[in-house]
């Protein structure tokens, strides 16, 4: 489990940088956008994959703490 944890934490963390990297290329969401508009745009795309990264790297960050059993 912690073995996983860890390749989730990285790949999390990797993703997120990269969205966020890609989300800075295009213009900014106007205000007001619903989840669903926001989604049609390219930006909005990429930052819900960076959302989606943070939290695949909060969860691969919570398996790394959980004690092994014996």
């Amino acid at each position: 489990m912690r073995t996983f944890g860890l390749i989730l934490l990285v790949a999390g963390l990797a993703g997120f940088f990269y969205c966020g990297s890609r989300a800075s290329e295009h213009e900014p969401l106007r205000a007001g956008l619903s989840v669903t508009e926001s989604l049609e745009t390219e930006r909005g795309k990429w930052d819900a994959g960076r959302y989606g990264a943070a939290a695949a790297a909060f969860m691969g960050a919570v398996l790394t703490m959980i004690p092994r059993s014996r």
